[in-house]
This record gives structure tokens, C-alpha cells and sequence, in this order.
């Protein structure tokens, strides 16, 4: 194992890699951290060569003083610069962590051999966040923002230092970036995967649950239809277990049973 830190945008953002096999580079979300996928990662590190890492705010990087979508995808820029792979990576992006994928595969094609994206990266027919839905979000996001705090002081290595603020606002920015993510869908040659879970939003048939899950699965039957080469993998679980990444799927979209879910 290495273990080192990039310095930028007054940010520090520490940086792990071992294991063997073709280059990989895993992309944490929202409030996730590289601790938080450690299991994921003991597993592809049986047949890659991983880097981990923490997005500015998260486990053990330094604070910052913005947390927008474009500060996060410098900080993967930023990491995916200062390494020396032998060949262009696989780039494994969960939740948030697949949309910054996605953006800089379109931006950056000849860096990148793969994508897979985990629940992630969805181009949504409409937003998730409505109106309706934001004082919701809100009282969600205090409640998140609270259990993170208890848990600085427990394990920094899983603590995240976003408010219940910044949490809302980015995710009111990431519905706006995925409506128009299809545009980078459209600048990317690479074969892309999909890990998705059918319940996104849990599984009860009350309250937002039933429209944010119909508009998850809307949103990759959307990007299919005009990407048809994307591979998708459906998986009876809810947001949070699907970064568990079972080996096996329940249907893949538009095809036949899928026996696994190997990277």
C-alpha cells in the first residue's frame, strides 16, 4: 500500500493505492469516504492496481471554503494528474462520484480506458428535488449533517464537515447537472457499466419513494435508448448497499439476466 496527499486548490486530499492488475481509480460520493468503501475496495484490489481517495470535506481531507460540483470534480482532476498508471485506468465513480466520472471522461478521453458507474451519473427526465420535495430535503439533510457530526468524533477517517446547507445545495446542483448530462454521454467512445439500484429511494409505496423511483429507472431507459452500448445492471437494493456492488444483478436493462457484475 502507498499512501500519499495532493495539494491543491488550498486543499489537501489524501491518496491510497495497492493491490495488482490493470490501473482503477474509485470516485467516492456525497458524504462517503474512502472508509466507507473499504470493502469495495478490498475487492477490486484482488485484480487491480486501486487508487482511493477522499473528495475536499470528506474523511481525511482538509475543509474548504466551497463545495460546489466543479470543486469536486478539480479534486479528481487533480489526483487522477499526479498519478503515474501504465495505462488509462478504469474509473469507478459512486453515486456523485459517477457524475464527476462522466464529466471527466468527456473532458479529458484520452486518460480514461472505462467507466463504471455506480447509482450515479443518471440523466433525469425531471428533477428529484421539487418544490414539494424541499423542505424534505432539508430536514434530511439537518438530519445527515447531525449524525456526521457525532461521527468526528469517532472516526475521522468516515467524518464528513459539509453543513445541512451545503449538502442541500449540492444536491439542488447535481439535479441540474444531470439534466443535462446526456451531452457528455455523447463525448465519451469508452465502454461504460451502470450498477443501479431499483430503489433509490427505499422501497415503501408512500410518500416520494414511488415517483423518485420511477424517474431513476425513467432516466436510464432515457440514456439506453439513445446510448444503446451502455451496459446496466439492475440491483434489488436501495442506494446506500448498492456501493456494496454484489456479483450478482437482477436484470440488466433491455437484456437478459446478468450472472454477475464483475469490473
Amino acid at each position: 500500500m502507498q499512501h500519499f496527499t495532493v495539494h491543491h486548490d488550498g486543499v489537501t486530499i489524501p491518496v491510497s493505492r495497492g493491490g495488482r492488475g490493470r490501473p482503477l481509480v474509485l470516485c467516492p460520493g456525497l458524504s462517503s469516504t474512502q472508509a466507507d468503501l473499504h470493502e469495495l475496495t478490498e475487492l477490486l484490489r484482488r485484480d487491480h492496481d486501486v487508487v482511493t481517495f477522499d473528495l475536499r470535506g470528506h474523511g481525511l481531507a482538509s475543509a474548504a471554503d466551497r463545495y460546489s460540483f466543479d470543486a469536486f470534480l478539480s479534486d479528481l482532476a487533480a489526483v487522477l494528474a499526479e498519478l503515474d498508471l501504465p495505462s488509462a485506468p478504469v474509473l469507478v465513480g459512486y453515486s456523485l462520484g459517477a457524475d464527476l466520472a462522466v464529466h471527466y471522461a468527456a473532458e479529458h478521453p484520452d486518460t480514461v480506458g472505462e467507466l463504471v458507474l455506480i447509482d450515479g451519473a443518471n440523466p433525469l427526465p425531471e428533477p428529484f428535488i421539487t418544490e414539494v420535495d424541499l423542505a424534505e430535503f432539508l430536514a434530511m439533510s439537518d438530519g445527515l449533517a447531525t449524525r456526521q457530526e457525532a461521527q468526528r468524533a469517532k472516526d475521522t477517517a468516515r467524518q464528513v464537515l459539509l453543513t445541512a446547507r451545503n449538502i442541500l445545495d449540492l444536491n439542488l446542483e447535481i439535479d441540474v447537472v444531470r439534466s443535462a448530462i446526456l451531452d457528455r454521454y455523447r463525448k465519451i467512445d469508452h465502454p461504460i457499466r451502470m450498477i443501479m439500484s431499483t430503489s433509490i429511494a427505499g422501497d415503501s409505496g408512500e410518500g416520494r419513494a414511488p415517483r423518485h423511483n420511477q424517474i431513476w429507472r425513467a432516466g436510464i431507459e432515457r440514456l439506453v435508448r439513445e446510448r444503446p452500448y451502455v451496459s446496466t445492471f439492475w440491483l434489488d437494493t436501495d442506494h446506500r448497499s448498492v456501493s456494496l456492488m454484489p456479483r450478482k444483478s437482477r436484470r440488466s436493462s433491455g437484456g437478459p439476466q446478468s450472472r454477475q457484475t464483475d469490473i
